[in-house]
C-alpha cells in the first residue's frame, strides 16, 4: 500500500549544504523533510578527520545564526589569524587586522560540523527519510513528488537537490553541466608538526600545483596538495618517510618535522557547473550545482551562500507564491549567478596563471604581488573577498 507524505520543502542530500537547508527552512517554520541513503550522523568520532573545511567568517555567522554553532566541538575549531601565499621567490601576506575582522576563517573537521548540524536538524525535529533509495520523481504545476524503493512517496512545493556533483536529481532533469578537467589530483592528510603554525594558513603556487598547510588546533596541520595526476601518483607510491621529505621539502620546513597522522587521501579534481541550477519546482544547491578546484577554499562556502540567498528570497514570497514559483526561483537563479561565475573564474583563472611558464606571466605575477603588498586598500578588498 503506498504512503504519501505531503511536506512544504523535501531536500535529497544529507550532507553539509543539503543539512544547512533543512535547518534554514525548518527555522522559517516550514514543513522540511530530508532524504538521503545514507544513515544518520548519531556520534562523532574522536580520530582526526582528515577531511577539513575552511569556513568564512560570513559562513560561520550563518549558522551561528541558524543555532547549529551551539553544537560544534570548539575545542577542535582553529581560527585563521593570517594567510601566507608563496609564488617563487615572492611572499604575500595577508592579516586579518588588514580588514578589521577578528579573524579571516576556522578551519573544522567536516565531522565536526556534520555532527552539529544533525544536531540542530534533530532539534528542529526535521523529518528524515534515511537508508532509503529514491525509485522515481514527477514534477508539475503544483508539485514535485518523491516514490521511494518502499512504495513510499513525498510530495513537496519545491524540491532541493544537494546531492553533489554526480547528483541523481539533476540527472532526472533536463539541465547539462559544463566540466573541466583540471588533470589534477588532490592529496590530503593531516600531521603532527615540530613548530607551531601560530594560526597560520599557509599555500604555495608552482606551475599546475598548490600546496596547502591549514592550522588544527594545537600543533596539527591539514595538508591539500593538487597536483598533476601523474605526479600525484607517484607521491602516493612513496613510503610515508619518503612522502614527508618530500613535502618538507615543498613546504620549505616552515613547520619544522612532519609526523603523519592517519592515512593519506586522495580524489581527483575537475569544475563542473550546470548549466541552470533550477527547474520545474527544483533547484540545486552545493556541488549539485557547482564544484569548484579548492585551491581558494570556497566551496563548501558557496553551497552555504546558495542556500543563504534561497531562505533569503523565500521571505520575500507573497500570500498568491509557493517556495516552488517559478518566478521566486528565478530571482534565486538570477542572484546567485555572479557569485559562481566569479569564483569559477577565481579558481580554474588562477591555475590556468600560474602553470603558465612564460616569463612575461611569472614577472607580472610578481609585480601583483608586490602592488598588494605595499597597497593596504587592495589587500583589504582581497581579504573581504576570502571572507564572504
Amino acid at each position: 500500500m503506498n504512503h504519501t507524505n505531503e511536506t512544504d520543502v523535501v531536500i535529497v542530500g544529507a550532507g553539509l549544504v543539503g543539512l544547512s537547508a533543512a535547518v534554514a527552512f525548518a527555522k522559517q517554520g516550514r514543513d522540511v523533510t530530508l532524504v538521503d541513503a545514507k544513515p544518520i550522523v548519531r556520534q562523532k568520532s574522536t580520530k582526526w578527520d582528515a577531511r577539513i573545511y575552511a569556513i568564512s567568517p560570513e559562513s560561520e555567522a550563518w549558522l551561528r545564526g541558524l543555532g547549529v554553532w551551539l553544537f560544534v566541538d570548539v575545542a577542535r575549531v582553529c581560527p585563521i589569524d593570517e594567510m601566507h601565499l608563496w609564488h617563487a621567490s615572492d611572499t604575500l601576506i595577508l592579516n586579518s587586522s588588514d580588514a578589521n575582522l577578528p579573524k579571516l576563517g576556522v578551519i573544522m573537521e567536516s565531522q565536526n560540523l556534520m555532527f552539529a548540524l544533525w544536531q540542530q536538524v534533530n532539534a528542529l525535529q526535521v523529518k528524515v527519510i534515511a537508508e532509503l533509495n529514491v525509485s522515481g520523481l514527477k514534477s508539475d504545476a503544483e508539485k514535485v513528488s518523491l516514490n521511494f524503493d518502499n512504495q513510499q512517496q513525498v510530495q513537496a512545493k519545491l524540491l532541493i537537490a544537494a546531492d553533489g556533483t554526480q547528483s541523481w536529481v539533476r540527472k532526472q532533469t533536463p539541465i547539462g553541466v559544463q566540466t573541466k578537467d583540471f588533470n589534477q589530483t588532490a592529496i590530503v592528510a593531516s600531521f603532527e608538526t615540530e613548530l607551531p603554525h601560530a594560526n597560520v594558513a599557509m599555500q604555495w603556487f608552482a606551475p599546475h600545483e598548490t600546496l596547502a598547510l591549514l592550522p588544527l588546533v594545537g600543533k596539527k596541520m591539514s595538508l591539500v596538495w593538487s597536483v598533476s595526476t601523474e605526479r600525484a601518483e607517484a607521491l602516493l607510491n612513496l613510503s610515508t618517510d619518503d612522502f614527508v621529505a618530500e613535502l618538507e621539502l615543498h613546504s620549505q620546513q616552515k613547520l619544522g618535522h612532519l609526523n603523519l597522522l592517519g592515512s593519506v587521501h586522495s580524489f581527483k579534481l575537475c569544475q563542473q557547473t550546470a548549466c541552470e541550477v533550477t527547474s520545474n519546482r527544483i533547484v540545486l544547491v552545493g556541488d549539485a550545482a557547482h564544484q569548484v578546484h579548492p585551491m581558494a577554499g570556497q566551496g563548501v562556502n558557496l553551497g552555504f551562500r546558495d542556500v543563504m540567498e534561497l531562505s533569503h528570497q523565500a521571505t520575500k514570497l507573497h500570500a498568491l507564491q509557493d517556495l516552488g514559483d517559478a518566478m521566486h526561483l528565478r530571482h534565486y537563479a538570477r542572484a546567485r549567478k555572479t557569485d559562481i561565475l566569479t569564483i569559477n573564474t577565481l579558481t580554474s583563472g588562477l591555475d590556468d596563471w600560474f602553470a603558465r611558464d612564460a616569463r612575461f606571466a611569472k614577472k607580472m605575477t610578481q609585480w601583483g604581488i608586490r602592488q598588494l603588498n605595499q597597497s593596504s586598500l587592495l589587500k583589504k578588498q582581497l581579504i573581504l573577498q576570502l571572507a564572504a
